[in-house]
């Protein structure tokens, strides 16, 4: 029988950087993709987006619900054990022969300790990455400890994850599946752009993704207001945002950008999900990205455009000269929106490379799941670090 390769995937922006993996498992006539979605994807709130995946026309074997109506600690607890139980369901019934995730996100916690439990070997992709201001940071050290397999985006977080005590032999450098995927996407031209978003560009424009910060108590509502009042500073712009996950206290940053969109109609407009192929070629249209994504860290800087980092979340990880890091109020976030525009610095967006690598992403991870024996790496030993004088 071919290998079994399951792929789990709870959010709109994991699915479009595991999109070309599942189209080279799909693809290879040894290999047999399983796709379980949960999370945001089965979410009337962020977009039911578990429907692009169907369009994409990949099959989905199983959907495990995991979003409360809650964006509360105890919701967001109470999720992951949803989540939990449902995977164990799943695992049982569909019996994958490795499970492959990325990332950082609780309802992927939920899925991988099931499937330690259950004696599955698990692929992880964006391992060894730092961002000390949320929650994530410690779920993706987590993940890693109960994975078998890792696939990392940077020589450095190579080395990170066998600090963690994982064997050199497991832990592959293959850079950032977003570049890959920016590099296969067609980008939509700027008229036929607008006419899909309804939405027409202004001779400056913002792209805006701003979630919550999860280790900073009661901190998000003051937030999302300081980079609001910073963006009422640059009247002439259009903004368009994408709106937050579902993490603790995410719904306050809807409301607070639904609310500014409607006072702000024609030059404002927000979205649940834009989908890779509009986000990408929103991205290339933008003249700075800001907020607090992972996105404008790692595939911003391939555009050539400019980055305002706001506040602590993203803390840690590997930057290049396009990003900007700022303080979460608006004096700060203003005078960081005007260095990126100014002549000096859009000039030297030009000399930006990405330390991320591109190409080839995918194709290296698929080789590494249809060779290697997975019937034994489920035992692992601790590596331990050589020791140091």
């Amino acid at each position: 029988m071919n290998k079994r390769i399951c792929v789990v995937t709870g959010s709109r922006a994991e699915y479009g950087l595991l999109f070309w993996l599942m189209k080279e498992i799909k693809s290879d006539p040894d290999l047999y993709l399983q796709v379980v979605v949960t999370g945001m994807h089965l979410s009337p709130e962020f977009g039911l987006t578990y429907r692009q995946i169907e369009k994409d026309d990949f099959g989905i074997d199983a959907k495990v619900e995991t979003v409360l109506s809650s964006d509360t600690p105890v919701g967001i607890s109470k999720s992951i054990a949803l989540g939990t139980i449902g995977f164990a369901e799943v695992w049982e019934r569909i019996k994958p022969e490795v499970i492959v995730v990325l990332g950082d996100r609780y309802e992927i916690l939920a899925a991988v300790q099931s499937a330690l439990i259950a004696r599955i070997p698990v692929a992880h992709l964006h391992g060894g990455e730092i961002t000390a201001g949320a929650v994530d940071d410690a779920i993706r050290h987590s993940i890693t400890k109960m994975s078998h397999l890792h696939f990392v985006s940077a020589q450095v977080y190579r080395q990170r994850v066998i600090q963690l005590g994982e064997n050199p032999d497991s832990v592959f450098n293959v850079g950032a599946p977003g570049l890959e995927a920016i590099a296969k996407t067609r980008l939509l031209p700027r008229g036929s752009l607008e006419k899909a978003l309804e939405f027409s560009f202004g001779q400056i424009n913002f792209l805006v993704t701003y979630h919550p910060v999860t280790l900073q108590l009661n901190h998000t509502e003051i937030g999302i207001q300081a980079l609001l009042e910073a963006i009422e500073e640059f009247p002439g712009a259009h903004v368009i945002f994408t709106k937050q996950n579902s993490d603790t206290d995410g719904r306050v940053i809807g409301a607070k950008i639904d609310k500014f969109v409607g006072a702000n109609r024609g030059r404002a407009k927000s979205f649940s999900s834009l989908g890779q192929l509009r986000y990408y070629s929103v991205l290339k249209q933008t003249d700075v990205v800001i907020g607090n994504s992972s996105s404008g860290i790692i595939e911003t800087p391939v555009f050539k455009k400019a980055t305002v980092n706001i506040g602590k979340r993203q803390a840690g990880r590997l930057k290049c000269a396009s990003i900007i890091d700022c303080d979460e109020n608006k004096d700060s976030i203003v005078s960081a929106i005007q260095k990126a525009l100014s002549p000096e610095f859009q000039n030297s967006l030009k000399h930006v490379n990405p330390p991320y690598g591109v190409g080839n992403t995918s194709e290296k991870i698929k080789h590494v799941l249809k060779t290697r024996d997975l019937s034994q790496i489920i035992f692992k030993k601790f590596y331990d670090l050589p020791e140091l004088p």
